[in-house]
């Protein structure tokens, strides 16, 4: 039974969630545009490089799960209180980072924090609004969320040109102190069922998504067909097919499988997981492609990625409006068939003598693009299962995003490194059009996946057929 909040209460609960989960998005994405100058600062390459965010996505995807089942047990606000100042913390051990080993190791350990504290937030607002009102405060802690995407690369920008690198990372020091006090201050403590924690799930998947990534990041350098790279890469297979064994018999499942019989559910996750890889991919290219070879400061490239990232906000609040009328299969396709469109449009044009005029177009058709396909893909993925399984379907969804982002990354720096190099222009263009025209063929693939979903037709005569 839900416990009823004051107005007042519900505005501290809206106003601290959108603040946390601000401060964790914002950092996903505010060392974009700070990565040519961490590179030249260790003296980094770029596969080393690439550690710098799979190291965040990794840990939030293997433990975002757990993070929810942790607050049900222990306490929602409690564990929301304590991600924030694993965050914290972590984000001052990046600022004081010696090499770029001890940046990854910090890295790791900010997502730990963001796993803890991003599920939360939804349990604890979702939890303080009555359902009636739950919509209004979910578009405000959405839109918040959505706006940090969209300033992520510019600030980060503004930061690294006018006071350095580092300073990406301290200023969520005071934010998180202060964050804190008013958590403990001023929202209740909440709890959930407790269900057992999936330790086993939990070491197996991490260990699987690590040697996936850690064979595709080494191919280039170790040899494809090494014993390294083979061998790390079987293991990978091994023990992912190892987890969905698990998975399919253990009594509190992180994963239930049974999720992926649904028609709708297994088609939106495959799409997801390739947009998803295809984005982050190219987010980590992008910006220091604009910098390499076109000469832009940190500031100058952070505007320049607006065209393709401010389409979020544009075009993401239409498509879930309108994903109810047209149903999520024909947004899908047509969005990943218009992002990869964008995408293969800048691996044909892209040379040292590029002008940024020529990369508007395409930004903007492969932004319009993707942000039809996100909504209607989440949409596809938790209407497919019942109320009481949201919240795990939601889980779920968000560990493909993040795996997917690992995976994107480390194939896309694959494809760059085997194709290109960082030392001059025109090498790294080489690259850089290698890994775009890869960036596309994912989301042609994702567009593919859509298919796959049940038309709006089919949906509504499936609800409309009394049960049996």
């Amino acid at each position: 039974m839900q416990n009823s909040y004051l107005r007042g209460e519900q505005n501290w609960v809206l106003g601290l969630t959108a603040l946390a989960s601000f401060m964790m998005a914002l950092d996903a994405l505010i060392i974009t545009t700070a990565f040519t100058t961490i590179r030249g600062d260790f003296g980094a390459s770029v596969e080393t490089l690439q550690w710098t965010v799979n190291a965040f996505n990794l840990t939030f995807a293997v433990l975002l799960l757990t993070g929810a089942a942790l607050g049900d047990r222990f306490g929602r606000r409690r564990m929301f209180a304590a991600g924030i100042a694993l965050f914290a913390v972590a984000s001052a051990a990046c600022a004081l980072s010696g090499s770029v080993e001890a940046l990854i190791a910090a890295r790791s350990a900010q997502g730990a924090g963001a796993a803890l504290v991003m599920p939360l937030a939804m349990a604890i607002l979702s939890g303080a609004f009555a359902k009636e009102q739950r919509a209004r405060a979910l578009g405000i802690f959405s839109g918040v969320t959505g706006f940090a995407l969209i300033i992520g690369p510019a600030t980060g920008g503004l930061i690294t040109e006018s006071f350095g690198w580092r300073w990406i990372f301290w200023i969520n020091l005071p934010i998180g102190l202060i964050a804190i006090a008013l958590v403990l201050a001023r929202l209740r403590e909440s709890f959930g069922p407790a269900a057992a924690l999936d330790v086993p799930g939990l070491v197996i998947v991490a260990a699987a998504a690590l040697a996936l990534v850690w064979a595709l990041l080494r191919g280039n350098i170790a040899g494809w067909t090494s014993l390294e790279v083979m061998g790390t890469l079987m293991a990978g297979v091994l023990l992912a097919a190892s987890f969905v064994a698990w998975e399919l018999r253990a009594r509190t499942p992180m994963v239930p499988m049974r999720l992926f019989r649904s028609r709708s559910f297994s088609p939106g996750m495959i799409a997801s997981f390739l947009f998803y890889a295809a984005m982050y991919g190219v987010l980590f290219l992008l910006p220091q492609f604009l910098q390499t070879a076109l000469g832009y400061g940190p500031l100058g490239v952070g505007l320049r990625l607006l065209p393709w990232t401010a389409t979020l906000f544009v075009t993401a609040p239409v498509a879930g409006a309108v994903v109810n009328r047209f149903g999520e299969r024909p947004l899908i396709v047509t969005g990943l068939s218009m992002q990869a469109i964008g995408l293969g449009w800048i691996a044909i044009i892209v040379s040292p003598g590029l002008t940024y005029s020529n990369l508007i177009a395409p930004l903007v058709l492969a932004g319009v693009g993707v942000s039809m396909a996100m909504p209607a893909a989440q949409n596809a993925i938790l209407s497919s299962v019942a109320v009481a399984e949201m919240g795990k379907a939601s889980g779920v969804f968000n560990m493909g995003r993040f795996l997917g982002g690992a995976f994107g990354i480390a194939s896309l720096v694959a494809i760059f490194s085997a194709s290109g190099a960082t030392n001059s222009a025109a090498d790294f263009s080489a690259g850089f059009a290698a890994a775009m025209a890869a960036a596309a063929t994912l989301s042609l693939l994702g567009a593919c996946a859509g298919f796959w979903l049940p038309s709006r037709d089919r949906v509504a005569l499936a609800e409309a057929a009394p049960s049996t």
